[in-house]
């Protein structure tokens, strides 16, 4: 009987340093998944469903005739190039245009008129006519 007693012990003592050397080796993630604007990966020009980035994403990095999913749906935009993006309001790049420069401007909300407004997406132009000046912008 005392050498079953100092087996369970051994086998105890064999546990419980497994256990800590598996707690140890677990590797630790400090990174949390992107959400917002932050999603919108560098070098593309990226449209969102909800406002400040919220919502479905499309990332687009050449010139787009159709939005598909994202047409008419689009509330705010990223734009991550070193382009000016020329949002069309019909697909085919036709309609009327309004533009997202790159650089730290090209972030935000679309003012309301032009929320769930846009179907086509083309990079550096040349553009087509404007779809207006948006109310409080009329300098």
């Amino acid at each position: 009987m005392p050498r079953v007693k100092a087996m369970r012990k051994r086998l105890s003592a064999l546990c419980v340093a497994v256990a800590a050397t598996a707690v140890a080796a677990a590797p630790v993630s400090t990174a949390h998944a992107a959400d917002g604007y932050d999603r919108c990966p560098d070098g593309f020009y990226c449209m969102f469903s909800g406002l400040d980035g919220t919502g479905d994403m499309i990332k687009l990095n050449g010139n787009t005739a159709d939005l598909g999913e994202m047409d008419n749906r689009a509330k705010s935009d990223w734009n991550r190039t070193p382009s000016t993006i020329y949002l069309w309001s019909e697909t085919a790049y036709s309609g009327c245009t309004a533009v997202t420069s790159s650089g730290p401007t090209g972030k935000g909300n679309f003012f309301p008129t032009y929320r769930d407004f846009f179907s086509s997406v083309q990079f550096n132009g040349p553009g087509g006519p404007s779809c207006g000046t948006p109310p409080g912008e009329d300098g």
